[in-house]
């Protein structure tokens, strides 16, 4: 205590943090600063230090500056403007108080890790303790390095949002991806994931520790986002702003011709006609016509525009030609009835298609069966207890 006060006089902070040269007073303040880290301070003992290091942050000598940020990178009585205002410094200053310092607010490293650049970044993402707060940024917007050294710090918390993030940001890069995988305890959406993205022993050991088929995990990985798109627009009847809705599946890169087909299969046709209006930078209503009104060469010219696969379009001539048909037939397309059939009489049509594809329709066929078989079962329940 005897060596703090003496360092905590005003004759001592002109002698020792206003000395003549930046030499001496880069001594001074390595020595001030080792006294207040070792010695417990009183209430007055610790607002005269804080004013002392607020002067030191800005200092003119690097030398200094760095002195303070090395010295008390891990004490917690410097104050937080301090802190602040040392982690906009040089590097050499910034990264020790960055990657240790207590001060910081979830804010402020937040802040930080929009605004600070790369290397800021990587120092936020190495500290030892990470909220989700924290790692939720870093996962929207750091670069490659920082998101790996925050996925392999076992101390940095992810929120499963954040990890799906990283996982859709750094799907191509193998060490974020192993770093993901290693973690304890992922959520299980966020496994099967990662089953399609990894290769490999990895992959395995994934799997195993969480008990998942890599069949069963892989096809979920592949096909429930394409899925669930037309199963959205299935429940919604019709979206409320199919234009929108498809713009908003290019700018996600999901407007896939798998996606396409699928739909039209299922007799989603408003849904394959905004689509290929879309990709191929047709009015809707030229392509409306194009597709319904102008004989077979007409679908041909709007789907090659679209730049769709050459080896797909009998499978969506057979689509269209099984919509027309059912049309003609008076069934109404919002019918449960119509998708069965729409999908009984494409699945009968040769035509080039995929297997994945193929499965998926017949996956919804058998659904659709069983919801058959179901209501009509309830309904002869009902008729019996009658």
């Amino acid at each position: 205590m005897s060596v703090t006060r003496s360092a905590l006089t005003e004759g001592d902070i002109r002698s020792l943090v206003k000395g003549a040269t930046p030499d001496e007073r880069a001594a001074a303040a390595e020595k001030l600063c080792t006294a207040i880290k070792t010695s417990e301070l009183t209430d007055a003992e610790r607002a005269t230090a804080q004013d002392i290091l607020r002067i030191m942050a800005r200092d003119m000598t690097e030398m200094v500056r760095r002195a303070l940020a090395v010295t008390l990178k891990e004490s917690a009585v410097v104050p937080r403007d301090v802190a602040m205002h040392l982690a906009s410094d040089v590097a050499a200053i910034a990264l020790p108080i960055l990657s240790f310092s207590p001060v910081f607010t979830d804010d402020d490293l937040a802040e930080v890790v929009r605004l600070g650049g790369p290397i800021r970044q990587l120092a936020i993402a190495r500290r030892p303790q990470l909220s989700t707060a924290v790692t939720d940024v870093l996962a929207e917007v750091g670069d490659e390095p920082a998101v790996h050294a925050a996925c392999s710090n076992p101390g940095a918390e992810f929120s499963e949002g954040g990890l799906a993030r990283v996982l859709e940001r750094f799907e191509r890069s193998e060490r974020v991806l192993a770093a993901v995988a290693l973690r304890a305890g992922l959520p299980l959406s966020i496994a099967e994931k990662l089953i399609h993205l990894l290769t490999g022993e990895l992959r395995n050991q994934l799997a195993q520790r969480y008990g998942l088929s890599l069949e069963i995990a892989t096809e979920v990985a592949e096909a429930t986002r394409e899925r669930a798109t037309v199963d959205l627009v299935d429940e919604a009847g019709q979206a409320a702003d199919m234009k929108e809705f498809v713009a908003h599946l290019v700018r996600a890169g999901r407007l896939t011709s798998s996606l396409l087909l699928r739909a039209a299969a299922q007799g989603q046709m408003a849904l394959f006609e905004w689509g290929i209006a879309e990709l191929a930078g047709v009015p809707h209503h030229r392509t409306w016509l194009m597709i319904h009104d102008a004989g077979p060469l007409g679908l041909r010219a709007i789907y090659e525009r679209a730049g769709l696969p050459a080896r797909l379009y009998g499978a969506f001539r057979a689509a269209v030609d099984t919509f027309h048909a059912l049309e003609a037939e008076c069934v109404s397309p919002g019918a449960e009835r119509f998708r069965r059939q729409m999908l009984e009489r494409f699945l009968s049509r040769p035509q080039a298609m995929n297997r994945e594809d193929l499965d998926y329709l017949l996956e919804r066929m058998d659904s659709l069966s069983q919801r058959d078989a179901l209501l009509a079962q309830t309904t002869t329940k009902a008729r019996l207890a009658g």
